[in-house]
């Protein structure tokens, strides 16, 4: 498999599909270029045990998992816009409760964008970060969380290509 060869299901051992989905009712409102698209369409894989998702396409859809259990949490329906890019239109989440712990659907529309964009795409997503920080502290409802902490147990790292 060549470096630029997309990720399939058959990339990855141990992937478990979603066992108990749930719509996500808010999705990501940011427009992917078609450059962008061809990027997340050759997926990605952690090479390490500080990255945490996998990330794969079969047709329209993006499938997130965690890298060591193999887990299936997100998965995010794309379509096609007007003049070019693509959009998120649906995703679900994992709702079994001893699979993952969804935060909210802020939050989980967040972790959305913010896999695509800082792991698949590894773009910095600065704002994006922040928001997982606050939506976090939020949820715990401790104010003094350690930024790098939580995007590091959450987020996890993202090699260079």
């Amino acid at each position: 498999m060549t470096a630029d060869a997309p990720l399939t299901r058959e990339s990855f051992r141990r992937l478990q599909p979603i066992s108990a989905p749930r719509p996500v009712p808010q999705v990501p409102d940011r427009v992917w270029t078609d450059e962008d698209w061809d990027r997340i369409q050759r997926g990605y894989r952690a090479r390490d045990m500080d990255e945490k998702w996998n990330i794969f396409v079969e047709a329209d859809v993006v499938f997130m998992h965690r890298s060591w259990t193999g887990l299936g949490v997100y998965e995010a329906s794309s379509a096609p816009v007007a003049g070019g890019g693509r959009r998120i239109s649906s995703a679900v989440v994992e709702a079994d409760g001893e699979r993952y712990r969804s935060m909210g659907d802020e939050y989980d529309r967040l972790m959305i964008e913010l896999i695509i964009s800082a792991i698949v795409l590894g773009e910095p997503a600065a704002d994006l970060r922040a928001g997982l920080v606050e939506l976090t502290a939020r949820a715990s409802g401790k104010s003094d969380l350690p930024s790098g902490v939580v995007q590091h147990s959450v987020l996890g790292l993202r090699s260079e290509s």
